[in-house]
C-alpha cells in the first residue's frame, strides 16, 4: 500500500472512529444516569387500577363541577405540566389531571395506542374514581381523543374545552412520526445531550424549581420510552379514525387557540368550523404558544367559567 492512501485510510478511520465513541459514550452516560435519576423522582397523585395497571390521576379542588384533564402527545408528566391551569381552577372546580399510559408515573403498557384505547382506559380511571359528569378539557392531540371519546361517553360530558387543540383532518395529519429515530436517539443519549445543550424550556414560566426538576426527570424516563413511541406511530391512523367527523351537536364546544406564529395553514378557521358544527361553541383566540396553559391559564379558567355559566347544566 502507497503511503499516501495508507495515511488517507488511517484518518479516515479516525474520523469514523470519533463519532462512534462519542455515541457509545453517550449511550453509557444515559443509562447511568437514567437508573441513577429514578430515585430521584417523587411520588405525586394517586395510581387507580385500569386494564391490570396502574393509571396515575391528580385530583384537585372540590367543587360542584368536575373538569378532567387530558394532555398533548408527548407531554412527559400532565399532573406537573398542567399544574398552572389546576391553581387556577380548583378554587372553582374538581380537577382530575389524568396521566395515560405511558406519561407521568403511569404504568407503560403492550396495548397499542389507538384513540379507541386511550379512550377506553381514561373513562376505566374516571369510573374507579366515581366520576359519571363532568367538563373534558385537552390540550392538542386529545382534541382528536375527545372526538372518539365523546362519541362512546357523550351521557356523561357537560362540555368540551379545547386547548389548542387537534382537529380531525388537519393538514400535515396524515404525515408520519419519525418515533423509531425518536426512540433511537433517546437511547444512545443523545437527545439527553442535545437537551443539555439547549435553553431551558422552562425559563420564566410559573413552576416551581422542584417541579421542574421532576418534569426534566419524567422527561428523561419516558420521552423514548415503548407507550410514546407506539403512540406517535398510531397518530397518523388515529387522525384517519375521526376522518370528517366532530362532536355531537348537543355537546356544547369551547375552544382556546393560538392565534399567531402556528404552524397548520388556516389553524383558526379550522376551529371556527368545528365551533360552528355544534348547537353551543365558541373560540377564544389567544396570543402565546402552543401550551397555552403554561403562560395563559388565568384566561383560560375565566373563559371556561365563563362559557359554562351560559349553560344550563343538567
Amino acid at each position: 500500500m502507497k503511503k499516501p492512501l495508507r495515511i488517507a485510510l488511517s484518518t479516515l478511520g479516525v474520523l469514523v472512529a470519533i463519532p462512534v465513541l462519542l455515541v457509545a459514550t453517550t449511550a453509557v452516560v444515559n443509562a447511568v444516569a437514567t437508573a441513577s435519576e429514578a430515585s430521584s423522582i417523587a411520588d405525586y397523585g394517586q395510581r387507580v387500577p385500569v386494564d391490570g395497571k396502574e393509571m396515575n390521576v391528580v385530583l384537585s379542588g372540590d367543587g360542584d363541577q368536575t373538569i378532567v384533564l387530558l394532555p398533548g402527545l408527548g407531554t412527559a408528566a400532565p399532573g406537573l405540566d398542567f399544574q398552572p391551569l389546576i391553581d387556577e381552577l380548583d378554587d372553582t372546580y374538581r380537577v382530575v389531571a389524568v396521566e395515560p399510559f405511558g406519561t407521568g408515573l403511569s404504568d407503560q403498557t403492550d396495548t397499542p395506542r389507538t384513540a379507541a384505547n386511550i379512550t377506553r382506559e381514561v373513562h376505566e380511571a374516571l369510573q374507579y374514581l366515581d366520576v359519571n359528569r363532568y367538563v373534558l378539557m385537552g390540550h392538542s392531540i386529545a382534541g382528536i381523543y375527545a372526538v372518539t371519546y365523546s362519541a362512546a361517553y357523550a351521557d356523561e360530558l357537560v362540555a368540551f374545552v379545547g386547548i389548542d387543540s387537534s382537529v380531525p383532518d388537519q393538514p400535515g395529519s396524515d404525515e408520519p412520526i419519525p418515533a423509531g429515530l425518536i426512540s433511537t436517539l433517546s437511547t444512545l443519549g443523545i437527545t439527553r445531550a442535545l437537551t443539555g445543550l439547549a435553553p431551558d424550556p422552562y425559563l420564566s414560566l410559573p413552576y416551581d424549581e422542584q417541579t421542574i426538576e421532576q418534569m426534566k426527570l419524567l422527561s428523561s424516563k419516558n420521552a423514548g420510552a415503548p407507550t410514546l413511541v407506539n403512540e406517535m406511530d398510531n397518530t397518523p391512523a388515529n387522525f384517519a379514525a375521526v376522518s370528517g367527523q366532530t362532536f355531537p351537536a348537543d355537546l356544547p364546544v369551547l375552544l382556546f387557540v393560538q392565534s399567531t406564529d402556528t404552524d397548520v395553514d388556516g389553524w383558526v378557521a379550522l376551529h371556527d368550523k368545528q365551533a360552528a358544527s355544534v348547537d353551543t361553541g365558541q373560540v377564544i383566540p389567544l396570543t402565546g404558544d402552543h401550551y397555552l396553559h403554561h403562560t395563559l391559564s388565568p384566561e383560560i379558567a375565566q373563559g371556561t367559567t365563563d362559557f359554562l355559566a351560559t349553560l344550563s347544566i343538567r
